[in-house]
């Protein structure tokens, strides 16, 4: 066989491989090459939002227009050999306007072909692409256009009569070629594994999406807004770590080739913030992308959003005070958004009310009223859990400590009680489960001593702690040592000596509060999303097969 043989059979086997339906949009594409094009665009300047655009439309110019055009149709009629120069004027300051948008829609009716776009802003524009009006190469290539191509009209605004705005192109071009098809509308729109794995194309068949990312982004830059103004600054701290702390979290590993040596993927930033209040930057937080190697699920992805942040002089009553008015402030705005009230905001079947002062209540309280009894009744405890099916011993015999089985207890039982409707604070957990966080004065005696602690609990899920924070460098070095019987690899992690965090507290820390909020659990509840999948744009997925 020949060179040339082989090289036509070569093409002829990628030609076998790739799908009709793309083979065909490779043909339109090459058609529009014919024509002049350049099928993937080039810099446009003064380009609109198709809602921009819609907004230009001005009803006394369009109806000036159409009376101009009435008013020369019937002096045409009246008078077939009238000259042009004797026809009424033609009247027409309608706006003109650019845009760019992907095609959801063709319809093609000869001499007219009907376009609806769709961008960031609107989910679908009409454009009309008229023999008459548009130039001759724009026209044609109206008629090659595939569903997904990018293309960009412009012309002036127009209503029809349907009542639709529309801009009547004079001139169309194409941007980027699409050679994808869409997905088949019963299954590639709600196929969880297309919408998650290749985002970009859930991005362009669901609007909803786009719309969740971008209200996303404007939640972010509100809660800096919120924190600007309470004078934070706002800081970033090291990814890579030598030493994995301020979490109860299984870390990613990794190795520097250039030090040779081992370092953890951050799972919580909050140590290295501490250590910004010891060298007197008083008011500190980071929107902190946090790596933890453990399960996924709906509310969990390895790879996540938190905010971190710390006041110096300040205590955990005083972040709860921020978490409350920063909580509202996503709402309100995430609720304007929505077109819902703040007192009444849907997440799947709950209705929530962000604007009530949110509720309060004790550990105590909560384990008693859930419970029937005392988190000091520790016997009564491990026979509950026991009758429970929940673990209370190790795989070799060893009894968990008993304030690990209360815990059990209480996040098996006690939060589940928690009105998933109501933003509620639980305060005051036992300090052996809080080896960060100040004991709680007046307890330290008690037969479960407790910390000043809070966790923020909305529509059954946690949303983040606050601290008071401990900053006596001898307690802390005591906490870190510290070992619970049954204490999993997870919560070891929290305890593991971090001896230069100690010697930065012995520098001295202000007494400081504390506080992290889980960002992508806020954006799920400000969105009405169920799954934490849907406001990450690329959650992690099992890697495919080859």
């Amino acid at each position: 066989m020949t060179e040339q043989q082989t090289t036509q059979s070569g093409d002829a086997e990628r030609v076998e491989d790739i799908h009709h339906l793309e083979q065909q949009r490779r043909e339109n594409r090459e058609k529009a090459i014919g024509l002049g094009f350049s099928p993937y665009g080039h810099r446009e300047d003064e380009l609109l939002s198709l809602n921009e655009a819609s907004g230009r439309y001005d009803e006394s110019a369009d109806e000036a227009n159409k009376a101009s055009l009435q008013a020369r149709k019937e002096s045409k009629r009246a008078d077939p050999d009238i000259d042009e120069g004797d026809l009424p004027a033609l009247v027409d300051d309608r706006p003109i306007v650019r845009v760019a948008g992907r095609v959801v829609l063709q319809r093609d009716n000869g001499n007219l072909v009907w376009l609806n776009l769709r961008d960031h802003s609107n989910d679908s524009f009409q454009v009309a692409v008229s023999k008459r009006d548009c130039e001759l190469a724009g026209f044609k290539l109206a008629k090659l256009l595939d569903l997904g191509d990018i293309v960009v009209a412009e012309g002036p605004m127009t209503m029809t009569r349907t009542g639709e705005v529309t801009c009547w192109a004079s001139s169309l071009s194409p941007a980027s070629k699409c050679l994808v098809p869409p997905p088949e509308k019963h299954a590639g729109l709600t196929n969880t594994e297309i919408r998650y794995r290749q985002r970009y194309i859930d991005m362009w068949v669901n609007p909803e999406t786009t719309r969740v990312f971008m209200l996303r982004s404007k939640l972010m830059r509100a809660v800096r807004g919120y924190l600007d103004g309470l004078d934070f600054l706002e800081v970033e701290t090291p990814v890579l770590q030598t030493q994995p702390g301020g979490a109860a979290a299984r870390p990613f590993r990794t190795h520097m080739n250039a030090l040779d040596m081992e370092l953890s993927l951050r799972i919580a930033p909050e140590l290295y913030l501490k250590r910004l209040l010891v060298g007197g930057m008083p008011r500190v937080y980071e929107m902190s992308r946090n790596f933890r190697n453990e399960g996924v699920d709906k509310s969990h992805n390895p790879e996540f959003t938190s905010m971190e942040l710390y006041q110096a002089f300040g205590n955990y009553e005083t972040m709860r005070e921020i978490a409350e008015g920063l909580v509202r402030e996503m709402a309100s705005l995430a609720g304007s958004e929505r077109g819902v009230e703040l007192s009444a905001m849907e997440f799947g079947d709950w209705v929530i009310d962000y604007e009530s002062p949110f509720a309060q209540i004790t550990y105590a309280e909560l384990f008693r009223s859930s419970l029937g009894f005392e988190i000091s009744d520790s016997e009564r405890a491990r026979a509950e859990a026991e009758k429970r099916g929940l673990k209370t011993k190790s795989e070799d015999g060893v009894a968990f400590d008993d304030i690990l089985v209360i815990n059990e207890l209480f996040e098996e039982v006690a939060e589940r009680s928690i009105d998933p409707s109501k933003p509620t604070f639980v305060l005051d957990y036992p300090a052996a489960l809080s080896p960060l966080t100040r004991p709680k004065a007046g307890t330290e005696n008690d037969s479960v001593p407790l910390a000043e602690r809070w966790d923020l609990f909305i529509a059954g899920m946690e949303i983040g702690p606050a601290y008071t924070e401990l900053n006596d460098p001898d307690i802390q070095e005591s906490k870190f040592r510290e070992q619970l019987a049954g204490i999993d690899d997870e919560e070891s992690t929290f305890r593991t000596f971090d001896a230069d965090f100690v010697e930065a507290l012995k520098v001295g820390m202000p007494p400081a509060g504390g506080l992290g909020l889980g960002m992508d659990r806020l954006v799920m509840l400000m969105t009405n999303s169920r799954s934490i999948r849907d406001v990450l744009p690329f959650p992690m997925m099992r890697s495919v097969e080859s």
